[in-house]
């Protein structure tokens, strides 16, 4: 009868001496050498964070493009919705200090971009209710009759209507505090 014998073991310490193959063409071969080490390749870069300009630029487009999605909803429900306020704020906040990293101004800034942005929504909202009762287009209530608009949303406002816009300033402040961490 035939004994058999356990497999070769490896050298203790040499990850890379011999070991069984038993059938497997992908193993270690006798006497292979590791792969040589990669060569160097330079990481990639980092994100641009701590660029206050660019995190100015950022939080201007936030402020507009958030601005005409608030307005549309106003318009389109006919009530200011305190959440949209606060996300405008956030969204605000988020992109300055995201790229403008933890620079004081960027706080300060994004929460009066919010206040402008929360104001000119309801501007926007507005003028899309407006456009629906006179059968005009939006962008021409918006800018022919934009006293209109303007008077209309003086005697539209109300307590909360301020509250709207100071919380969406504190949530432009808080998250670009946030995002900078």
């Amino acid at each position: 009868m035939a004994q058999s014998t356990p497999p070769p073991q490896p050298a203790e310490g040499n990850p890379y001496a011999q070991q069984p193959t038993e059938g497997n063409p992908y193993a270690q071969q006798p006497g292979a050498m590791p792969p040589p080490p990669a060569p160097f390749a330079p990481a990639p870069p980092a994100p641009a964070r701590g660029n206050v300009a660019l995190g100015l630029v950022v939080a201007v487009v936030a402020a507009l493009v958030t601005a005409g999605i608030y307005g549309a909803i106003v318009g389109a429900t006919e009530y200011e919705i305190g959440y949209a306020a606060v996300g405008v704020g956030f969204l605000i906040g988020l992109a300055a200090g995201k790229l403008g990293g933890s620079h004081p101004v960027l706080p300060v800034v994004s929460a009066v971009l919010s206040l402008g942005a929360v104001y000119a929504g309801q501007l926007i909202g507005i003028a899309m209710i407006g456009a629906d009762a006179s059968g005009m287009s939006v962008m021409t209530i918006f800018t022919d009759h934009f006293d209109v608009v303007t008077k209309a949303w003086s005697e539209e406002a109300d307590l909360l209507t301020f509250v709207f816009l100071g919380v969406g300033a504190f949530a432009a402040f808080s998250g670009a505090k946030k995002a900078a961490a």
